[in-house]
């Protein structure tokens, strides 16, 4: 972490975690900080589904939920970015304090519940960004009071079908309750259905991704599996939070409910990736995310089978340098391999981490 970042992050420390949130969204709103350009070369280069990144590492959901910063977020370093989640109406989220920093163990407990300003909103500052370069991914949920969940999808997918490079489908934060059960083999194969029969409507056909949770078993990980194959979903994001609690450092904040993210869900999220591009074959597309915070891990992900990796919780704990450096970290890994692309590290170690257990 360079000295700016840490003068940055400590004073961000000072605030509790949701004001300091605010006040980042607001600073890159402004320009600020000024972070030094990621590297561009042809061996970080990455075409999945027929998009074009830059690089491999991209800003995860859940940080610009409201489609404010996106093209800031790229100048960060960022190859992609994605928004949201964004609901078809505004909703407030659960009660604060809703946010908390288990700083000894460079993780985050949330339980926000889809707060965000909603469809109209989000929908205004991508229209006003259409043309301009960047890849800048949607993330769609469903109210929590809604009652047609799947009815909220559809809607997403055609409201934001001609403004994404790509659309998200998430239905694995822990924090709306019963949106996890939308994971269940009927009603997941239902909703890809309808998804899918949306997006045929919509003026744009980006490709789709769905968000699953870490936690599941492997029985849920083929069922899952079997419907993005049989509905022919472009690709899979793995993983969202997880509700379980790995040995933590921070005992007096590990019993608050919520999603845990950050450097302890790296484990877990990339033995679970690893078994999804088991099921799933070589040409299905995966995101990787869940305790990316360096070049390292976020090769790692890639060599467990992931063709992109996304971060947000380790630049809350290394600052807005930190996808510069990774992506530079990136490249002098594939100078000192001799590789041409970063895509011959994929599955190099997949077989090492599907053979783990889901514990």
């Amino acid at each position: 972490m360079s000295a700016l970042d840490r003068i940055g992050q400590k004073l961000l420390f000072t605030l509790d975690p949701e004001t300091a949130h605010g006040l980042s969204i607001a600073a890159l709103r402004c320009g600020l900080p000024v972070a030094g350009r990621a590297p561009r070369d042809n061996r970080l280069k990455v075409n999945v589904c027929g998009i074009d990144f830059p690089n491999p590492l991209g800003m995860a959901a859940g940080y610009d939920k409201n489609a404010e910063v996106p093209d800031a977020l790229l100048g960060l370093g960022f190859g992609f970015a994605e928004v949201g989640t964004v609901t078809p109406l505004p909703q407030a989220g659960n009660p604060k304090p809703r946010i908390f920093r288990l700083t000894k163990d460079e993780a985050v407990i949330n339980r926000l519940g889809f707060n965000n300003e909603g469809h109209d909103t989000a929908e205004k500052r991508l229209a006003a960004r259409k043309g301009r370069a960047g890849v800048v991914g949607v993330n769609i949920g469903a109210n929590k009071d809604s009652a047609d969940r799947i009815g909220d999808y559809e809607r997403g997918v055609i409201r934001f079908a001609p403004y994404a490079t790509y659309l998200t489908i998430n239905i694995s934060s822990p924090n709306t309750p019963g949106l996890r059960n939308m994971q269940a083999r009927e009603q997941l194969g239902e909703l890809l259905s309808r998804v899918m029969a949306a997006r045929a409507r919509a003026s744009a056909k980006p490709p789709i991704f769905l968000k699953i949770a870490p936690d599941l078993v492997e029985a849920e990980l083929r069922d899952i599996a079997a419907e993005v194959a049989d509905k022919q979903i472009d690709g899979i994001i793995v993983s969202n939070t997880t509700i379980a609690r790995p040995a933590l450092r921070s005992a007096g904040l590990a019993s608050e409910t919520g999603g845990l993210s950050g450097k302890p869900l790296f484990e877990r999220s990339t033995i679970v990736l690893a078994k999804m591009r088991k099921l799933l074959g070589p040409d299905r597309a995966i995101i990787g995310v869940g305790g990316v915070d360096s070049a390292e891990t976020a090769v790692e992900k890639m060599r467990a089978g992931a063709d992109l990796v996304q971060l947000y919780t380790g630049m809350i704990y290394a600052g807005p340098s930190l996808p510069g450096r990774i992506v530079a970290g990136m490249l002098r890994f594939a100078e000192k391999e001799r590789l041409t692309s970063l895509r011959e590290l994929r599955d190099i170690s997949l077989d090492q981490w599907a053979s783990k257990p889901l514990s």
